[in-house]
């Protein structure tokens, strides 16, 4: 590399060096300062660190040095990693903490910044409390995520989606730095407790919402036999009509970049063309509708919603009775429904008015749920097709080639007409370029678990928190907010699905539970490791020297009684 390397610090002070430029660890930064011969240093020398915390390095430096040296607090706020490319556009942040009025000093000061401007850096001129400020709630947030995540032991799945990748890049990004890394932005930055404790009452926030929700859930169900019996008793039941299909689609809008180099073919054949029934047609619905239309098929939809001027901009036929809708002999129905009104959607649906070999279609976030309640309830001899497209109207919008289709085969007939059916629904997407992925409903369901729902939970947990975007994001804050950004925007509804009908969620949510509470311990067992010696290692010293007495004078009476150790 072109560098003169020293062994001893008194020979590298000696060639008088115009810049110090201090590259400690956090934790190691005041004992390498106060071994420094600092009296062979030219008495104008600039000292420069580039610690991730400020307050503490500026401080020190104000103390430790002699008054005559000139100093700049900096913060590279990037590495070897995350700059292997270049500096372009990366923040440099720094604060001239004393800069001697001389010109021949203040350029020297100039010339060093220099350095980071020519390599494209964004320089950043703020107080070391600012950074540090800023910094709790970005740098520190973003490695407090990463080690969680990194203790879960996270893997990359066939069905990763875009947010659960970001997740996977900032462990990567966070488990090559040490503990004491980690703990130094922990110790150094007085802003650093508070964000842990945001973050452990955001947790137990977003738990007690979900099992606040599951006691509603079970308790109903407990309650709701005995209401019924003292209705009857009374005499006042009625026989009720099911209640309208639901309207809402909520969906996950992340992407999985899988590369896919295919060719998007133009509108089917009239051989091809499927009668497709979408009922829900909410966001979701009509999302899939603009390009099923698109590509010739016959497109019917039933929403409880009045959906007319939608469906006719689309192309779709628009029922508002689902009886009418069934008597059309569609040859698939694709439930578009949410999560939590697929079964009384399912329930409701007049069956008789409908073909015996009709295709029922899916595209729910979980999938064991959907498949037991299709095959519980749909005449056997309906097909069933249970369906992800893990994409969305935000992350679908420019168009579905690369995106990923998972779908099981769950029961199709063996005439050869019903096997082509299948085949012509599955080639709608195969045609818009997805990434075809066809893997069994309990498989999707534990990846998902350990991918979709973990990518919610942590995006619902750091909104609580309502970070704001700082002068001075890394990449993995960035990440951060784009997470929340993705994962705010779908209802509770959605989330508290993937958790309730994904039987892998429950220990998911464990384990994060777990993981956050170990880090936790690592962080104030070292802290508690810390004040101990402060609090102790006097008294040991002095236990030393008094043990030194004792052989030496065998007595501890030259010791005032003040100071004698029990």
């Amino acid at each position: 590399m072109g560098v003169c390397f020293f062994s001893n610090p008194d020979d590298l002070c000696e060639q008088h060096p115009d810049v110090i430029l201090l590259c400690t660890s956090i934790i190691s930064t005041e004992p390498v300062l106060k071994t420094l011969p600092l009296q062979r240093l030219k008495r104008s020398t600039l000292f420069v660190d580039v610690l991730s915390v400020k307050e503490f390095a500026r401080n020190l430096l104000l103390d430790v040095l002699p008054a005559d040296f000139d100093i700049i607090c900096s913060h590279p706020m990037f590495g070897p990693q995350s700059a292997r490319q270049s500096w372009t556009d990366l923040f440099f942040v720094y604060e001239k903490v004393r800069i001697g009025n001389e010109s021949s000093r203040v350029q020297r000061c100039e010339q060093f910044l220099e350095i980071f401007r020519n390599e494209g850096c964004k320089m950043v001129e703020m107080s070391c409390q600012e950074h540090d400020k800023f910094a709790a709630g970005s740098q520190f947030m973003t490695h407090t995520v990463g080690r969680v995540l990194d203790m879960l032991g996270l893997e990359s799945t066939p069905i990763n989606t875009k947010g659960y990748e970001a997740l996977l890049n900032l462990v990567e990004n966070t488990c090559g730095d040490s503990f004491d890394l980690y703990y130094g932005l922990f110790l150094y930055n007085k802003s650093a407790l508070e964000m842990v404790e945001k973050l452990d009452l955001a947790f137990d926030a977003l738990r007690n919402e979900l099992f606040g929700r599951l006691h509603q859930v079970v308790r109903k169900q407990l309650f709701e036999k005995g209401e019924k019996v003292k209705s009857l008793n009374g005499g006042s039941y009625q026989n009720g009509v099911a209640s309208a299909l639901s309207s809402n689609a909520l969906r996950s809008q992340d992407i999985i970049p899988y590369e896919f180099i295919g060719k998007i073919s133009e509108s089917v054949d009239d051989s091809s063309k499927l009668k497709i029934a979408i009922v829900g047609f909410g966001n979701f619905g009509q999302f899939l509708a603009k390009t099923l239309a698109g590509q010739g098929h016959s497109v019917l939809a039933y929403s409880r919603t009045d959906y007319r001027d939608a469906a006719k901009k689309l192309g779709v036929s628009f029922f508002s009775d689902a009886n009418d809708l069934c008597e059309e002999h569609p040859e698939v129905i694709l439930l578009c429904t949410s999560i939590l009104s697929t079964e009384k959607v399912l329930k409701s649906m007049p069956f008789q008015r409908l073909k015996r070999s009709t295709l029922f279609v899916d595209v729910l976030s979980v999938k064991e749920f959907p498949m037991n309640l299709f095959i519980q309830h749909l005449p056997p001899e309906f097909d069933i097709l249970c369906t992800h497209p893990m994409f969305g109207p935000e992350s679908g919008k420019n168009g579905w080639n690369g995106l990923p289709f998972v779908f099981d085969k769950v029961r199709i007939g063996n005439d050869e007409s019903r096997v082509a059916r299948c085949n012509r629904f599955l080639d709608i997407f195969a045609r818009e370029g997805c990434q075809m992925v066809e893997m069994t409903c309990a498989e999707h369901d534990r990846y998902a678990a350990g991918s979709q729902f973990i990518t919610h939970t942590m995006g619902r947990v750091l909104e609580k928190l309502q970070l704001q975007t700082t002068p001075i994001n890394t990449k993995g804050y960035e990440t951060l907010l784009k997470l929340v950004e993705n994962t705010s925007g779908d209802s509770f509804d959605l989330y508290y699905g993937l958790f309730m009908y994904n039987v892998n969620a429950m220990e998911q949510l464990e384990r994060m539970d777990f993981a956050f509470e170990t880090l936790k311990k690592q962080l104030f067992g070292r802290l508690h490791g810390v004040l101990r010696k402060e609090l102790f290692g006097s008294s040991e010293k002095l236990k030393v020297l008094q043990e030194k007495s004792v052989k030496q004078n065998g007595a501890l009476s030259s010791y005032p009684e003040s100071v004698k150790i029990s």
